[in-house]
């Protein structure tokens, strides 16, 4: 079985793709995962799975923006390999997957936010090209 990179429509493809995303996102439940990733979609927001053999190895969440400052953007907030399936090219894969949904969809631009510790992640956009621009501030309310 070939690898397939398709977007997450059913709540069963959702649910597929919890395992590998509360890696990056370890505060989220199984239980609440579908509903909280549907109201995100209400918003915009996509979901992609990389599946092998059947199984989820990468996702992605993103979506398509349009901003003054950037133009048309593919804004990727989640990118996730699963921990036993790092550095066999899923990411890779998932990333030019990305790449290519924007080109079609007529996209100026591919960005993404970094946490300050993912060093291993840094050294994977770097490799992509891509490079850094700014800083992200946050404020508790």
């Amino acid at each position: 079985m070939p690898i397939e990179i398709a977007p997450a429509v059913t709540d069963a493809d959702i649910l597929d793709c919890f395992d590998v995303m509360a890696l990056l996102r370890p505060h989220l439940t199984r239980e609440g995962f579908v509903d909280r990733v549907r109201t995100q979609m209400a918003g915009g927001y996509q979901m992609a799975a990389l599946r092998d053999e059947g199984s989820v190895r990468a996702v992605a969440g993103y979506r398509l923006l349009h901003q003054l400052a950037y133009g048309k953007t593919l804004y990727v907030d989640d990118l996730v390999t699963a921990e036993s399936d790092r550095s066999k090219g899923y990411g890779n894969d998932l990333f030019d997957w990305l790449v290519e949904q924007g080109g079609a969809l007529g996209m100026d631009e591919l960005q993404l936010d970094s946490g300050v510790q993912r060093f291993a992640a840094h050294r994977f956009y770097f490799r992509k090209r891509m490079y850094i621009h700014a800083y992200h501030f946050r404020l508790a309310l």
